[in-house]
């Protein structure tokens, strides 16, 4: 596993990211290696979030350290009965925020940030129920942005009022098949417009991306990725946003 989170970040920085380790002592947690969840980043700060999975909660204020360390600021933080994880929310453009609504998060998790977040329009959706709350299906499960007018995304279990707004706003979808959803095909890290970071082996997936003008690159993550169901954006939390 530290072979390939080590050559993971390796990429990363490959792509010109100043990669930021966080060091912050935790108890043993095998969640806490996909930092996206316990917090969502905004223009003023951090906003800490109450994950939906009571094991994953402590990850908060120990993120919270390590963004301090880092010199980022706490803008907020979401309390209880509020559940709220970063793979259920995704920046559509500045000011415009799209959240999921499913088993990670809920309707007071949705109000909290909205509440915490004036001036952005927060826009949520219902996720759909798939294999239950046995199962993580987070937004980004879903759709993942590669530029202002392009998405990868899996069409079947999107939200048709999602689907809806991506057209009115005029973004592009690159199509996961259905044999590469299983394989978190739609997980993708935007390095840059068009430029992407992916699971290696969806290939179909990686081809229909490349056709679209994206630059992909792919990592080995049969540890950090396969066998936790966290694919490159869940591994990653940018300090700021571009």
């Amino acid at each position: 596993m530290e072979g390939e989170h080590e050559a993971f970040r390796a990429l990363l920085a490959d792509a010109g990211a100043d990669v930021v380790v966080a060091a912050t002592p935790h108890a043993l947690d095998p969640d806490a290696i996909y930092v996206y969840d316990p917090a969502l980043v905004t223009d003023a700060g951090a906003v800490m979030l109450r994950p939906g999975k009571e094991g994953r909660r402590g990850e908060v204020e120990v993120m919270a350290a390590d963004f301090v360390e880092a010199g980022l600021p706490i803008a907020g933080r979401l309390d209880a009965p509020a559940m709220a994880e970063g793979g259920d929310t995704l920046w559509l453009d500045e000011r415009t925020l799209l959240v999921g609504r499913g088993y990670r998060t809920n309707d007071e998790g949705i109000r909290q940030l909205a509440e915490a977040l004036p001036g952005v329009d927060v826009v949520a959706f219902d996720l759909p129920h798939l294999r239950g709350a046995g199962e993580v299906l987070h937004l980004m499960s879903l759709l993942s942005p590669l530029d202002v007018d392009l998405a990868v995304a899996y069409p079947p279990l999107m939200p048709v009022r999602l689907m809806e707004l991506l057209a009115q706003r005029s973004i592009e979808l690159v199509e996961v098949p259905d044999e590469e959803f299983e394989t978190m095909g739609p997980n993708v890290l935007a390095l840059g417009p068009r430029a992407a970071l992916a699971l290696e082996g969806n290939n179909e997936t990686r081809r229909r991306m490349e056709k679209a003008d994206v630059d992909v690159r792919v990592y080995r993550g049969d540890e950090i990725s396969r066998k936790g169901d966290g694919g490159p954006t869940c591994l990653t939390r940018p300090l700021l946003r571009g």
